[in-house]
């Protein structure tokens, strides 16, 4: 296997049932297991839907508590779709912000996208550029039948490598009014350059290839990636981030393969061949691009946000005409916060220990939506 395929694997990490081979059936839990308490401002509930590629997705609904139930009968709220990071399941990050808006009065769905944690499709752990960006507008579906939601009033946010599909479902879907991508990866990108664009050649890109078409014949349910443990010493800050985030009671989580085992060696292969964020200079719904000042991948949602609204960015070979609407785009920058930071908040010491940092400015996300989906 290249160096630039292991590192791929070693450090980009995803999620699916522990077993590989077991099926969405016998993952679904409808008990309360997720890695933050329940807040006793909202209502929570299981449920699943079907995407146009026929794969049945088991989310969490949330939706904010009413002092009079006939509230909830007459009146329409609007409404979040929400998923990511990349290989997490919905019991974590993504989760938690569905959890957080709702308190702050959205009806919002935290969903695990096809082949991952409960939801369904085979085999386990694969990722499709374009399954993945339907994923995001199945949950719009879900959403705007809802009875108690204004189909008119709907967002998404994509967490980390969600950030960048969040992007990309907005682009296509001009139902979605409003998008943040928070602490954003470009999948796409860091599949065909490597992180940091290390490997933006020709020659490591065919290294690469050549590899996966290999690992194909040789063995296609190999198994890599998720995050290393035991951790170097020497390992990249943001990987300690990983771990302290994946690995340890903060944010463990037994269907995600991001704490355990991985992915498919060859379960991206598709994404180092594609872009996402082509035609999202075209956007003209609202966007927040929230990151980091000290995240490894703050570079991913800075050239994303220039891109989209100037139609050129470093990272971008191609110049497209600047964003018809730049005026409802903003790209926020979160002082003192790593990439992991806007998973859950952070804290004041390693695992999860300490006291909560609360980087993450929930009422700053609730402001942006109640202005831009009214």
């Amino acid at each position: 296997m290249s160096k630039f395929l292991t590192l791929m694997l070693a450090v980009i990490t995803f999620a699916a049932c522990t077993n590989s081979n077991e099926k969405m059936s016998k993952c679904v839990n409808d008990t309360w297991d997720k890695v933050f308490p329940l807040s006793e401002k909202v209502n929570h509930k299981k449920v699943s839907f079907q995407t146009q590629y026929g794969f049945t997705l088991v989310a969490d609904l949330y939706t904010p508590k009413a002092n009079d139930q006939s509230q909830i009968t007459n009146y329409k709220y609007a409404a979040l779709a929400v998923s990511g990071p990349f290989g997490a399941t919905k019991e974590q990050s993504s989760g938690l912000y569905a959890m957080k808006m709702a308190e702050r009065g959205f009806i919002t769905l935290a969903f695990d996208p096809s082949f991952t944690g409960e939801s369904s499709g085979e085999p386990r752990r694969t990722a499709s550029p374009d399954i993945n960006t339907e994923d995001f507008m199945a949950a719009v579906d879900y959403l705007s039948k809802l009875p108690e939601v204004d189909a008119d009033r709907i967002g998404i946010i994509g967490i980390c490598g969600w950030g960048g599909i969040a992007l990309n479902a907005a682009a296509a879907d001009t139902r979605i009014k409003a998008t943040v991508a928070s602490t954003m990866y470009d999948m796409t990108r860091v599949s065909g350059n490597g992180y940091f664009d290390s490997a933006d050649t020709e020659e490591a890109r065919h290294e690469a290839r050549v590899a996966l078409a290999a690992q194909r014949l040789a063995d296609p349910a190999a198994m890599a990636g998720g995050v290393i443990d035991p951790l170097p010493d020497d390992a990249p800050q943001f990987v300690k981030d990983y771990y302290d985030y994946y690995k340890t009671p903060r944010g463990y989580h037994a269907r995600s393969g991001n704490s355990n085992d991985g992915w498919r060696v060859i379960g991206t292969q598709a994404y180092a061949n594609s872009r996402f964020l082509y035609y999202i200079n075209e956007i003209r719904s609202a966007v927040l691009i929230m990151h980091g000042e000290n995240a490894h991948s703050r570079y991913f949602g800075e050239a994303a946000y220039h891109y989209m609204v100037d139609g050129k960015a470093e990272g971008y070979k191609t110049v497209v005409a600047p964003n018809p609407c730049p005026e409802n785009k903003e790209l926020l920058i979160i002082p003192d916060a790593s990439h992991c930071d806007l998973y859950d908040g952070g804290f004041t010491e390693p695992a999860g220990q300490g006291e909560p940092k609360n980087l993450i400015p929930w009422d700053k996300l609730a402001e942006f939506f109640n202005k831009n989906l009214k």
